[in-house]
């Protein structure tokens, strides 16, 4: 099975591009699934399904079309399907500081429930096999992060932290219950944290693997929109996943020639440039801007038309290396780079803001930092098997 997933600041249209990919999948003949990961769902409004078709079925997928089904997660049927013991005792809690029944049922619901609740489907419908390719359609940039980074936090909390814990509860919870103002969680509730963790065990090596997991990231030719995306390129890699696509969405047609939109045109002419050069060697696609909103099946067909133009297959695995990673080698901080076919007097290199930029020939590469290497300084590179080993140190 492959997972697409669909990245990208809010608003920049990554669920019409989600959908059209779904589209094109389904024509393709794959069995394909649609699921929205955003807690501010709008797959089904895309496709303008009308809410009387739709509603009372987001808690599980709905065929809209032949081999094409969309799926919006309900975290509040998830609470009672995956989540009932572990909210009930968090809700009790909640209670006897003062709030409603209601407030301490909404305040129940924890950031993360809804990711989690979706990595569950996607490990169940992997392991029977239910589609062929499944296209998540997930929130904006900082919430995907968390999607992609939950599996290894759970799994090392569950590894180190969870046996003891639940160990040394039970050991003290007949005598703390009988002096707290607030009994310790029963047994029941470490019993469904367990359960929970054994239904997405293994996500994360889907997820890694770039024969199976491809991140799609969705953009606009703007510079708040792309220095974002800049800053996912450079998480998603950090945590082992492979970007294979960067879509810039809305880029005005040279058929619009109205003096109004000049400056536009000249804003969106250099950023795509940056956005072309930054992320090279990964390719970059344009969609022009339509003169509709793209809204139901006959537009998001439309927009799959121009987006798949040359024929090409979403499900294809067209990048199977990371173009860099980051390491903490003996306290050492370093970048490594593929760099196939270079050598050693062809490259040159230095730091700009928070950014190491690399020169090979004539090629510039633009390699975003994370927060912890943004203040260190390149200080010795080395060139091995076409693999280019930069060490970061603090500056004087």
């Amino acid at each position: 099975m492959r997972i697409l997933l669909y990245s990208g600041k809010g608003g920049v249209g990554k669920t019409t591009v989600a959908a059209a990919s779904g589209m094109r999948l389904a024509e393709l003949g794959y069995r394909t699934l649609v699921m929205s990961v955003d807690p501010a769902h709008s797959l089904a409004d895309s496709f303008d399904l009308e809410s009387g078709l739709f509603h009372g079925k987001t808690s599980a997928p709905l065929e809209i079309a032949p081999n094409l089904s969309i799926h919006e997660v309900n975290i509040q049927k998830e609470i009672k399907r995956h989540w009932a013991e572990i909210s009930g005792y968090i809700t009790s809690i909640l209670r006897t500081s003062g709030l409603s029944d209601v407030e301490a049922e909404e305040m129940a619901i924890f950031p993360g429930m809804e990711e989690l609740s979706a990595m569950m489907y996607v490990n169940q419908y992997r392991r029977q096999k239910s589609y062929d390719v499944v296209v998540l359609d997930c929130a904006p940039t900082a919430e995907s992060l968390r999607f992609v980074s939950m599996p290894t936090t759970l799994d090392w909390y569950m590894k180190h932290v969870f046996p003891m814990q639940r160990g040394i509860l039970k050991a003290v919870r007949p005598l703390a219950n009988r002096v707290s103002p607030v009994e310790l969680p029963p047994d029941s509730y470490f019993a469904n944290i367990k359960e929970l963790f054994e239904k997405i065990e293994g996500i994360d090596t889907l997820m890694e693997d770039p024969e199976i997991t491809s991140v799609r990231l969705v953009t606009n030719a703007e510079k708040m929109v792309v220095r974002e995306t800049q800053r996912a390129f450079v998480y998603f890699s950090l945590h082992g996943l492979t970007v294979d696509e960067v879509i810039v969405n809305r880029v005005l047609p040279e058929t619009v020639k109205d003096k109004f939109f000049t400056e536009w045109r000249a804003s969106q002419k250099k950023f795509l440039a940056e956005t072309e050069a930054y992320f090279a060697p990964v390719p970059v696609r344009r969609v022009p801007l339509f003169r509709h909103e793209i809204l139901g099946m006959d537009r998001i067909g439309e927009l799959a038309q121009v987006l798949f133009a040359d024929g090409s297959d979403p499900a294809a695995v067209t990048r199977r290396e990371r173009p860099y990673e980051f390491t903490k080698v003996d306290g050492r901080y370093e970048v490594h780079l593929r760099v196939p076919f270079t050598e050693k007097g062809e490259v040159g290199l230095f730091k700009k803001g928070d950014e190491l930029v690399v020169e090979v020939g004539t090629i510039r590469r633009h390699i975003g930092l994370p927060v912890s290497m943004a203040q260190l300084r390149p200080v010795r590179a080395k060139l091995n098997g076409g693999i280019l080993t930069v060490e970061m140190e603090e500056g004087a």
